[in-house]
């Protein structure tokens, strides 16, 4: 899977990485971050990024198997 991060989306709200913390950190604002900055997710960690994303407020996450 490969996850796409919209910044100028993003608003903080913090769902990501409460939901997906292997996937996602925050910057100092609160922002999302993705951890490994090419959007690839681990398989292992699929159900984790699909979370954040059906709980993104803002839908600032999509993701393409």
């Amino acid at each position: 899977m490969k996850i796409n991060l919209n910044l100028s989306a993003c608003t903080g709200h913090g769902r990501c990485y409460a939901l997906a913390p292997d996937v996602f950190t925050a910057d100092d604002q609160g922002h999302a971050e993705l951890i490994d900055p090419s959007g690839a997710v681990a398989d292992d960690l699929v159900d984790q990024a699909r979370s954040a994303i059906a709980n993104c407020p803002e839908q600032a996450i999509t993701g393409a198997d």
